[in-house]
């Protein structure tokens, strides 16, 4: 079957023959006995025969479809066959063309064509998710079925011990205390598979504790769904990872410093960096099956929120943290696999209060967006950036990225696409220009946004003196916009340079 878009890769393969034959002529493989001339003319028939003969052994079947061998085998078909042509052809021809040149370019083109046909199955490979995305089922009200009452001494001793196995006596102690292991209501589990979840009655239980480390679970995502479909309402659920800043911490104090921080930035590009692009995370997670993967508080904290938790207390001991969390509501949709790349698209209100896309480097942990109301509660409300007071959810190299504007970058490709224009106010979140007074909402929709914004001028405060800036730019950008922006430009490139003038 010929694929969908085959002329793409013919395309793609008369470019290779253009560079295989390039190769040969600089590296002599060409002799003199004939003009140039004709070998230019034998390597364009080479490359038409090539395509023909690949539609004949169905080199141009889609990828999608066919098997990686059944491609390979179409490609040495296809060379075997112009080879012996080339051998029984040229002879007879009236040049001094050897066979051995078209060998020769003909084993050039077959490698080339290897890596085309590699690169094919492999992008099938990474982005082919066998696993469906999660289908969450509906429930009405739910209440706990279990009787609560005290465990007999044996229970309570045997769950002891089952604690014991993988944390420590003031672990055990501290989950008897807040998460009552003494009570039937209570249901302890230690198992890497999430589907020992499955086997656990609905609503038996208004606690489950999770004693397997969340960086060695597989499938977090959905074992957060299982737990939240057998919990009841308001049924608390307890997990426990490694936090991402204990592992860092141990790497820089084993090894000297300098060799410490190339450690480390191996580490994390394996760890964290590898398995969130997408074409390595499955990949990834094909090899190492999920285990002692990097997991931030962010991350964590996020996934809950995703799947349908509200996040109560938060217990350090040692080295693990234990969250506490109760079910909330149902799941998010569930997607069939998040990918956090190194960038990321926010929807914004702008002009006629259309909301656009707008790229920028993502400078935050996965998962933050979910946890932004628990964060600026935390916190005490966000400031005039539309951000969180000591944000504790961006990465450190996200912070000096966001100190010199380089996570906003890629918004050049929405100026050059026409969303925004060079000055003008900044395109808002909905929940930041929701909490705009309406006439400075009204006023600002009239006006397309921009990249720099006069607040880098006026350096405001509090949001009355926010307010007060924006006014005062869009009164005169309405009046006379050609020069109000041309004079915002130099004054802000002053206030750069004079006063040292950051993003926050």
């Amino acid at each position: 079957m010929i694929r969908e878009g085959w002329h793409k890769r013919v395309v793609v393969d008369l470019l290779v023959w253009v560079l295989a034959a390039l190769l040969c002529m600089l590296w002599r493989w060409v002799t003199n006995k004939s003009e140039i001339v004709h070998y230019w003319a034998l390597f364009g028939v080479l490359a038409a025969a090539w395509v023909l003969v690949g539609f004949v052994v169905q080199l141009y079947r889609s990828y999608k479809e066919a098997w990686f061998w059944q491609s390979m085998l179409s490609l040495i078909a296809d060379a075997l066959i112009l080879n012996g042509l080339c051998w029984w052809l040229l002879p007879q021809l009236p040049y001094n063309l050897s066979p051995r040149v078209a060998m020769w370019t003909i084993l050039i083109v077959g490698a080339m064509e290897t890596v085309v046909v590699l690169l094919e199955h492999y992008w099938k490979y990474a982005t082919n998710m066998t696993v469906p995305a999660m289908e969450i089922e509906q429930r009405e009200n739910a209440v706990v079925t279990q009787p609560d009452n005290k465990r007999r001494l044996e229970s309570i001793h045997s769950i002891h011990q089952s604690v014991l196995s993988v944390t420590t006596e003031a672990d055990y102690y501290m989950l008897r205390k807040k998460a009552r292991l003494d009570s039937t209501r209570t249901k302890v589990v230690c198992d890497r598979n999430r589907f020992a979840f499955l086997q656990i009655p609905d609503y038996q239980y208004q606690t489950l504790v999770d004693l397997t480390l969340l960086n060695d679970a597989k499938g977090i995502n959905r074992r957060f769904c299982i737990v939240n479909q057998k919990l009841p309402d308001d049924g608390r659920y307890v997990c426990c990872y490694r936090p991402q800043e204990y592992i860092k911490s141990k790497i820089l104090a084993k090894y000297p410093p300098v060799i410490n921080w190339v450690i480390y930035s191996l580490y994390f590009l394996h760890k964290r960096v590898i398995p969130r692009l997408m074409l390595t995370s499955r990949l990834y997670y094909d090899l190492t099956k999920g285990r002692k993967r990097m997991l931030s508080k962010t991350e964590v904290l996020g996934r809950l929120y995703y799947c349908g938790f509200e996040v109560d207390e938060i217990v350090p001991m040692g080295h693990i943290e234990y969250v506490f969390a109760h079910r909330h509501s149902q799941p998010y949709p569930q997607e069939q696999i998040k990918v956090y790349g190194p960038l990321i698209k926010l929807p914004r209100v702008c002009k006629n209060k259309e909301i656009k896309y707008f790229y920028k480097v993502r400078t935050m942990h996965p998962y933050a967006e979910y946890i932004q109301k628990y964060v600026f509660d935390a916190r005490g409300g966000m400031d005039i950036a539309d951000k969180s007071n000591d944000d504790w959810r961006i990465t450190t190299w996200g912070k000096f990225m966001r100190r010199y504007w380089l996570d906003e970058l890629p918004m050049l490709f929405n100026w050059f696409k026409g969303d925004v224009k060079l000055v003008g106010v900044r395109p808002l979140s909905r929940a930041m220009f929701d909490s705009y007074p309406e006439w400075l909402q009204e006023k600002r929709t009239k006006c397309k946004p921009g990249l720099i914004p006069p607040f880098y001028i006026d350096h405001p405060d509090t949001f009355e003196e926010l307010f007060a800036s924006e006014d005062k730019y869009l009164t005169e950008y309405l009046a006379h916009p050609f020069r109000t922006d041309v004079k915002y430009f130099f004054l802000t490139m002053r206030s750069i340079l004079t006063r040292k003038t950051h993003s926050a």
